[in-house]
């Protein structure tokens, strides 16, 4: 039948994966393993967003292993906010495609979560998250 499905998105692909994908429908968007310190998609992403293909961070807090650093606690603490906050507001401001599903068990969390969006996150700040992912300041 034609017409059943609508949008195509990938999870848990290569940069090749996606390329050949393309070749045979439209992606719209993409799932990987991506945070503050898991970066390996850092350039992936950024030739997603010029096509316009939105990015889905998987494990955007650690996953199993929640993020922990000294440099994201400090921020945290600076800012006001949560490290975990600070991570997702990092992760928004990384790039325009990036979609956030950092998921939630209580009606506390899920406002947590939505406050990231109002995070403001000054240049500095940035440059200090950043460095995290190059093991600067990991603790």
């Amino acid at each position: 039948m034609l017409g059943l499905v609508r949008h195509i998105g990938l999870s848990n692909v290569t940069p090749k994966q996606i390329a050949e994908g393309r070749k045979i429908c439209e992606i719209v968007c993409m799932q990987n393993h991506y945070n503050l310190a898991h970066r390996a998609d850092d350039s992936l992403i950024d030739d997603l967003a010029r096509d316009g293909i939105a990015y889905v961070p998987f494990f955007p807090l650690g996953g199993f292993t929640p993020l922990q650093s000294s440099t994201l606690s400090d921020v945290a603490a600076r800012l006001g906010a949560t490290p975990m906050q600070v991570a997702l507001a990092w992760l928004l401001r990384r790039a325009s495609n990036i979609l956030l599903i950092p998921g939630t068990s209580s009606i506390a969390h899920l406002d947590e979560n939505l406050a990231v969006a109002d995070t403001d996150l000054p240049e500095d700040i940035l440059k200090a998250l950043d460095g995290i992912a190059a093991g600067e300041h990991a603790g």
